[in-house]
């Protein structure tokens, strides 16, 4: 009786979203609230590169300073796979809802300290280890948050939209690049001097009006259906960790060898490539991360297309579709770069945030949370996609840059890695398990 309930749990969307209003609202909440902590690591990530290596690391030389700053950006993807496991615990015996809006805070409240730190100057190397300790918590926050955020999504949602509702919290980083590169960009045009002293605080201490408001829309949105089904039939894993890893290994490392590439892709497109163009090829700073800012704004459309488009044709066959676009896109990408020829490198950096990203992105939700049954799912989806996370936007840059130096400054071994990357990942998607029949959206 109980594998009958079990059973019957596990299939997404058990019991759908009383009326309209709540998944809507579910799927907005969702966006919303990715957008926000996205915000808040993007907005990290910028300052890291211009700013804190003069704030606090003045005592080291310039290049030994930046390096020290993008230690602590680093020191984020370390506490990522921590949060999976810890708020994907509690988001399967506890609920998603209550998860969210502590990750919610978790990313805001540091954003907010970070804005507020004394510097070297005041308090010495204190004031790196408070960084440090705040980077670390926005990593666990965002390691919590993504598994509940597209659960909440793609629970909520009726059959036949679920794909799309589950590509808004997707939509969030986009929204959230785009707002941390505006604020940053209007902070840069101060004085040097104003910029140092007062002026980068401001977007982390605006991150409280974020915070405000994703907090109200959050604590609107009832419960998960499926979780409020596990409930009533009262069922419940005390670990779910351990039955993820004892009975679901199959799912969790497919889902970590297909999303490894993804992430890939995404972190050498926005940061590899970035110090690729203006450090290797010369190309204006300014130039690339103007189109990476071009190409986040394309993706706050194509995302929910392809979201929508998943529900037509199946998540796990836009994926494939989406690694095979990656494979064929990887050398003209580089050699667009190559021409060092202003409105080719646009395009080449348009077309990888806006365009090969959304469409592996978008249907991940849904693709990876149909790996494995409600009572386990925000553990198997959070433990699977970070660790990826780590393995993909952690290393592959820097593997990246290693591969660079070996090649004398060619991309060459590059392509070849990132192309072996998408195609274990072609294999894994292979292996999961095969889109259902599609419904007509009600």
């Amino acid at each position: 009786m109980k594998d009958a309930m079990t059973a019957d749990a596990g299939a997404l969307g058990a019991r759908p979203a009383k009326n309209a209003k709540s998944y809507r609202l579910a799927g907005m909440a969702s966006m919303a609230g990715t957008t926000i902590e996205w915000y808040d690591f993007f907005l990290y990530g910028t300052a890291a590169a211009l700013i804190f290596n003069k704030i606090f690391f003045p005592a080291l030389d310039p290049i030994t300073g930046v390096l020290a700053a993008f230690a602590t950006y680093a020191v984020g993807f370390l506490g990522r796979p921590l949060g999976g496991v810890i708020f994907g615990h509690f988001g399967d015996r506890i609920g998603r809802k209550s998860m969210l809006l502590v990750t919610l805070m978790m990313m805001g409240i540091p954003t907010i300290i970070i804005g507020l730190i004394p510097t070297y100057e005041q308090i010495g190397y204190w004031a790196a280890l408070i960084l440090v300790l705040m980077r670390f918590l926005q990593g666990m926050a965002v390691g919590g948050e993504w598994g509940g955020a597209v659960l909440m999504a793609v629970e909520h949602a009726p059959e036949g939209k679920k794909g799309f509702y589950g590509s808004l919290p997707q939509t969030g980083v986009g929204a959230g690049l785009v707002l941390a590169t505006l604020a940053m960009g209007l902070v840069a045009k101060l004085p040097e001097a104003d910029m140092l002293s007062w002026g980068w605080r401001l977007p982390f201490i605006a991150s409280i009006v974020l915070l405000g408001i994703g907090w109200l829309i959050r604590l609107k949105v009832p419960e998960s259906p499926d979780f409020e089904k596990l409930k009533q039939d009262k069922i419940a894993v005390k670990v779910p960790l351990f039955k993820v890893l004892r009975e679901h290994p199959r799912e969790t490392l497919t889902i970590i060898g297909a999303r490894t590439a993804e992430n890939a892709w995404f972190y050498m497109s926005v940061t590899f490539a970035l110090a690729y163009a203006a450090n290797q090829l010369q190309i204006p700073r300014a130039d690339v991360l103007n189109a990476i800012t071009a190409g986040a704004a394309l993706s706050l459309f194509t995302m929910p297309f392809c979201g929508y488009l998943s529900d037509k044709v199946g998540q796990r066959r836009l994926y494939f579709a989406g690694l095979l676009l990656l494979c064929a896109f990887v050398y003209p990408f580089f050699a667009m770069l190559g021409t060092r020829e202003p409105m080719l490198v646009w395009w080449a950096m348009v077309l990888a945030v806006g365009v090969v990203f959304p469409i592996l992105y978008a249907p991940e939700s849904l693709l990876f949370a149909r790996q494995f049954p409600a009572e386990i799912r925000y553990s198997g989806i959070s433990v699977s996609v970070q660790l990826a996370g780590v393995l993909g936007g952690g290393f592959a840059p820097m593997i990246a840059t290693k591969l660079l130096a070996y090649a004398d400054g060619s991309p060459r071994y590059v392509i070849i890695y990132l192309i072996g990357m998408g195609l274990v990942a072609l294999v894994c998607t292979a292996l999961m398990k095969r889109d259902p029949p599609r419904h007509r959206a009600s």
